[in-house]
């Protein structure tokens, strides 16, 4: 499987790994299929994120996958972050192998589930994540399993 420089290199050298101690997000997804696991932290002044920091469990792409999505929404507004997708997050990457074009869907998820997670706490309605169903999903793949 050939991946490209930029997903090697964020897979050796990611950014933003760790977590945000009383962060103002906090997402996790998961896929109990391929084991990928991603926690998401943000860290929000003013609709702006102004930090995020991640761990994940799982491939090379997935790590990188989480790595450059940090980058692309650190200092974004939460509207920006909303419209980062999976796509982007690929591109961003000079692509992905087809198998693993769920990792950067993963990312994807994860951010939208911090911000999911921020909305809750800080009763704030946040644009287009009253369509996205985190839950069910998962429990979907955990059903599968058993």
């Amino acid at each position: 499987m050939m991946y490209s420089e930029k997903v090697m290199e964020h897979f050796q050298n990611p950014r933003n790994v760790g977590e945000i101690l009383n962060a103002d997000g906090v997402g996790e997804v998961g896929n109990a299929k391929c084991g990928d696991i991603m926690k998401m932290y943000l860290k929000i002044e003013d609709g702006v994120i102004e930090d995020v920091k991640f761990k994940t469990f799982g491939c090379g792409s997935a790590i990188a996958s989480s790595s450059m999505a940090t980058e692309l929404i650190k200092g974004k507004t939460i509207e920006e972050a909303m419209n980062l997708t999976n796509k982007a997050v690929a591109e961003a990457l000079d692509g992905l192998p087809p198998v693993k074009m769920h990792c950067s869907v993963l990312a994807e998820q994860a951010i939208k589930s911090a911000l999911l997670d921020y909305s809750k706490k800080n009763n704030i309605h946040i644009d287009g994540l009253e369509d996205i169903n985190f839950d069910d999903d998962h429990h979907a793949h955990e059903l599968e399993e058993l």
